[in-house]
């Protein structure tokens, strides 16, 4: 009998973040899928408000609308970064802290300018990552979140990562997450973490998705 090829299922990244493309492509480079970023859905594709109050409700909105505009099994992130001595902001407005007006740099400075006075002792945060998977009927289909716990340091180092990687130095590590190799922060990280978590459900969803395609 002839072998019939199936092509993988598709699973779609639903980030605009360069960053955070190149890392999911590191987690879920053996998922099981082709995995793909929004420029499939075209460049029509206009990205929803993040209006949620949580990680988990901001996670649902991305996901649910890369899976509807293109037909596919999209997988959304959200994360941030919780400063203790700031009550645990920026939090969810991580991504628009200080305003649309600044970039990753901007938003470091404005951290770094804001905790200035903060001694070693209280500058504890922690950086949270929520992902979920919504099938294209909007249905989530698995969901995972995972923190990773840190000191924000007095000024930015390395060149690696994206965000507020510069500042942030894991708990038990002297190298702040730009410091990192990637395949060490991969390990480490929140979005690192919460991936591992979400792999079982997804090998599991991709799966029955291939044998439905067979």
């Amino acid at each position: 009998m002839a072998h019939v090829h199936v092509a993988a299922p598709t699973l779609v990244v639903a980030t605009g973040n360069q960053g955070k493309r190149a890392e999911f492509a590191r987690l879920l480079g053996d998922i099981g899928a082709t995995v793909v970023d929004l420029s499939v859905a075209g460049p029509g594709y206009a990205a929803p408000p993040e209006d949620g109050a949580t990680y988990a409700e901001n996670a649902r909105i991305k996901a649910r609308a890369a899976a509807a505009a293109t037909g596919c099994l999209a997988l959304a992130d959200d994360s941030g970064i919780e400063v203790e001595a700031l009550d645990g902001a920026p939090g969810v407005h991580s991504a628009r802290y200080g305003g649309a007006g600044l970039d990753d740099a901007g938003r470091v400075a404005l951290l770094l300018e804001t905790l200035a006075a903060v001694p070693d002792g209280r500058r504890a945060a922690w950086f949270v990552a929520h992902l979920c998977v919504s099938a294209p009927s909007g249905a989530i289909v698995a969901s995972t979140e995972a923190r990773l716990a840190g000191r924000i340091a007095r000024a930015p180092r390395g060149a690696a990562g994206f965000g507020y990687d510069p500042v942030f130095v894991p708990v038990g590590s002297g190298q702040t997450m730009a410091e990192l190799a990637p395949a060490a922060k991969d390990l480490l990280s929140h979005r690192g973490r919460a991936a591992a978590l979400l792999r079982p459900s997804l090998r599991r969803i991709l799966l029955a998705i291939g044998r439905a395609q067979a």
